[in-house]
């Protein structure tokens, strides 16, 4: 496998390496991000194929940015550690480190970082969410030309808001024959009037806390997305005829929003209706409706706004439309802080290999250029994506893709197909 690192790269090596000649982004109060000439960027290659597909997106936006801005601008790259790596390196699988650095740096970048099945193990990403209150998961899901399962591809082009602090990604969990669970069984049964038939002595707990201040900010900071791009049908889904309490409030808490100040005028609640200039229409969706919606008319929705594990299922859904999470970018977002990544997982059976599809992380990359404003950067990374598409050129899971279609292509390793990619960038 070979693995490139340009010379912008600050790897890690017993501690953070910090360069002299960079400087840090700042944040406002109103959450507003001020981003310097030579930003510094840190970054966390992830466990499995991270190592592969991190230098592999950094040759692709160091390329960008430099063929925009003429080296007027340009990114220094810190590498922090979590995971795996950072288990054997330090002992802890997120150090204290990389969480100060990130909290000093405000945007930072990661591959994928897995979680032990079924084991006490917390999830870092779900832990990295919370410590930054990266409140919404932004999911921007459209086709760029590679092989797709469903005719006609172009009509999928949806961006989904995921929740990603509230619902069982909280992690309060209480494990079948743990003391904690038996604790909380007999709560619910004495106290709160269960039934012992639904709450039997085997029983596992996990809590789906649910909040109308964490809904709302986020439900926010969608319609103004939604506005801002001119997107003008907006879903908010949840399964609210079940669980009234948590899904049912969401859904109530998201139309109490559109009728803010804010959006008088601007957001439109009327099914009869169709949104006009400046104008995006919030409709209400049951969860299961929309996933079939999204594969028989998925032209129907720009934006979707979800819960966070039915966000999770929804953009999932999205992705596989379009040949998977491979080609999803996305971005954990707050008040200023955000975090981007790769939206597939740490693919353990294919690490090592030189194979594995650099286009997720590489999108996150551009759409982390959009955010720091460098827009005219990412939209050079979107069209060279689109051209080697267009080639038929790319790792063996896109060439594939392309063959079973019965047309030729061009397989490339992951760091050859991000030279293409970056050699097409003008």
């Amino acid at each position: 496998m070979e693995r490139t690192i340009e010379e912008n790269v600050y790897l890690w090596d017993r501690e953070v390496k910090v360069p002299q000649d960079a400087s840090f982004i700042s944040k406002e109060e109103d959450g507003k991000i001020r981003v310097p000439d030579n930003p510094i960027i840190p970054f966390i290659e992830g466990d499995g194929i991270g190592c592969e597909i991190a230098p592999a997106m950094i040759t692709v936006v160091n390329r960008a940015v430099e063929r925009a801005y003429g080296g007027s601008r340009r990114i220094l790259w810190v590498e922090l550690l979590a995971g795996d790596k950072a288990e054997e390196k330090t002992g802890e699988r997120l150090p204290q480190e990389t969480l100060d650095f990130l909290k000093e740096a405000i945007v930072g970048i990661k591959g994928p970082l897995g979680t032990p099945v079924g084991k006490g193990v917390k999830s870092i990403n779900s832990a990295l969410r919370r410590a930054f209150d990266f409140y919404s998961a932004v999911r921007p899901v459209y086709w760029m030309g590679q092989p797709t399962p469903i005719p006609d591809p172009q009509r999928v082009d949806v961006v989904v808001f995921r929740e990603n602090t509230d619902d069982v990604y909280a992690g309060i969990e209480f494990f079948s024959g743990s003391e904690e669970a038996e604790k909380v069984r007999r709560f619910l049964i004495k106290e709160m009037g269960a039934k012992e038939s639904g709450f039997p002595g085997d029983v596992g707990i996990t809590v789906k806390p649910m909040s109308e201040f964490k809904t709302k900010r986020h439900v926010r900071k969608a319609l103004r997305y939604a506005l801002e791009t001119g997107r003008k049908n907006v879903a908010v889904i949840g399964k609210g005829n079940i669980m009234k309490a948590t899904e049912g409030a969401f859904i109530n808490w998201a139309f109490e929003v559109a009728q803010e100040p804010e959006f008088e005028g601007k957001v439109i609640t009327d099914q009869e209706a169709e949104p006009g200039e400046g104008q995006v229409k919030l409709t209400k969706v049951i969860t299961d409706q929309m996933l079939m919606q999204l594969v028989l008319r998925p032209e129907a929705w720009d934006v979707i706004i979800a819960q966070n594990l039915n966000g999770d299922y929804v953009s999932d859904l999205a992705a596989a439309l379009i040949g998977g999470p491979g080609f999803v970018p996305s971005g954990n977002i707050g008040d200023g802080y955000a975090l981007f990544e790769s939206t597939h997982g740490t693919a353990w059976d294919i690490a090592g290999k030189g194979i594995a599809n650099p286009l997720s992380l590489t999108l996150s990359g551009a759409m982390m250029l959009e955010y720091l404003g460098w827009k005219e950067a990412s939209e050079k990374i979107y069209s060279a994506v689109r051209r080697s598409l267009e080639d038929r050129i790319g790792t063996p899971d896109i060439a594939s893709g392309f063959r079973k279609m019965g047309m030729d292509a061009k397989e490339l390793s992951t760091m050859e197909y991000a030279r293409e990619i970056a050699r097409r960038i003008e």
